[in-house]
This record gives structure tokens, C-alpha cells and sequence, in this order.
């Protein structure tokens, strides 16, 4: 069964930061495309960033470049999420899902498995 659990959301002040992880279990981590989504209530899931879990680095949504950096532990199966100097509009619940490695890192219908999502609030 496979299983992606988030962790690490919460709420901060605008300028504060987070790090968010997202567990994996019940497939092959190595070879796969993670990444973090955000939905905020009314809008659309948005993508946010991407990783290769064979190496390399990730891929960022301009919204966040310079801010998030997104990493994996391959001992751990699990992928995490740094953001930095917040803001009110990262307001969302984040979700983590994991593709296959030729599917398009931004599009969140190429991906297979989600967690169940995790909040993050940013206050003015």
C-alpha cells in the first residue's frame, strides 16, 4: 500500500519559515518525481516545486523561487520542504505527490500518489 504522509505544517508570521516532510512507503522512492503542490481555498491546486529522486536539483514555481527549497533523503524515503521568509499568500494546505520520472514535474495530473495534505498560515 502505498502511503505519503505530510508533516510540519502550522502557523507563522509573515518573514517566518517552515519545513515540511512527506514520508514515503509502499514503492520504489528512488527512481521517482516528488513534489509539493498548494491549494488555497476557491483556487486551483498549484504547483510549487519538483525533485528527481535520483539526483539533481529541484524545479520551482516562480512564486516561490529564491524562497523554497525542496530535498530528499533516499535513506529515509522521505522528501522535505524548506520555506523561508513566508508570506500571507503561501496561505494553503500543502499536499506532496510522487510520479513517474517522464511525466511533467508541474502538472498535477501526472502524478500518481498524494498524501493527505498538511496547512500552512501565514499572518500578516
Amino acid at each position: 500500500q502505498v502511503q505519503l504522509v505530510e508533516s510540519g505544517g502550522g502557523s507563522v508570521q509573515a518573514g517566518g519559515s517552515l519545513r515540511l516532510s512527506c514520508a514515503v512507503s509502499g514503492f520504489r522512492y528512488s527512481r521517482n518525481i516528488m513534489g509539493w503542490f498548494r491549494q488555497a481555498p476557491g483556487n486551483e491546486r498549484e504547483w510549487v516545486t519538483a525533485i528527481f529522486t535520483g539526483g539533481g536539483t529541484g524545479r520551482y514555481a516562480d512564486s516561490v523561487k529564491g524562497r523554497f527549497t525542496i530535498s530528499g533523503d533516499n535513506a529515509k524515503n522521505t522528501v522535505y520542504l524548506q520555506m523561508n521568509s513566508l508570506k500571507p499568500e503561501d496561505t494553503a494546505m500543502y499536499y506532496c505527490a510522487a510520479g513517474d520520472y517522464g511525466g511533467r514535474w508541474y502538472m498535477a495530473r501526472d502524478y500518481n500518489y498524494w498524501g493527505q495534505g498538511t496547512q500552512v498560515t501565514v499572518s500578516s
